[in-house]
């Protein structure tokens, strides 16, 4: 069964950073694009950054320059390199596919940025 793990999040200061890691059981996300995605309180859910097969990648505006996405084919992971962090950037983090398959996404990994 297919299925992704979020892992990583935590608490960090202004300014800190953090990996967040996405491991993928199944083979079939290795040939679709993958997606980091995040829900802040009272917010909908919102794409972060996707990375397609060929590694072209793609930022919402609000992370560019701070935040790097990339993957991982011999491990079947999906990493989200977090720098500079914000209180803005708070919120549940994600990963599934774009556009999402409604029925892999997991519990997330909760990222607070905070002093």
């Amino acid at each position: 069964q297919e299925q992704l793990v979020e892992s990583g999040g935590g608490l960090v200061q202004p300014g800190g950073s953090l990996r967040l890691s996405c491991a993928a059981s199944g083979s079939g996300f290795r040939t679709v694009t993958m997606a980091w995605y995040r829900q802040a309180p009272g917010k909908q859910r919102e794409l972060v950054a996707q990375i397609e097969t060929g590694g072209w990648t793609t930022y919402v505006d609000s992370v560019k320059g701070r935040f790097t996405i990339s993957r991982d084919y011999a491990k079947n992971t999906v990493y989200l390199q977090m720098n500079s962090l914000e209180p803005e950037d708070t919120a549940v983090y994600y990963c599934n596919t774009e556009p999402p398959i409604a029925t892999v996404w997991g519990q997330g990994t909760q990222v607070t940025v905070s002093s």
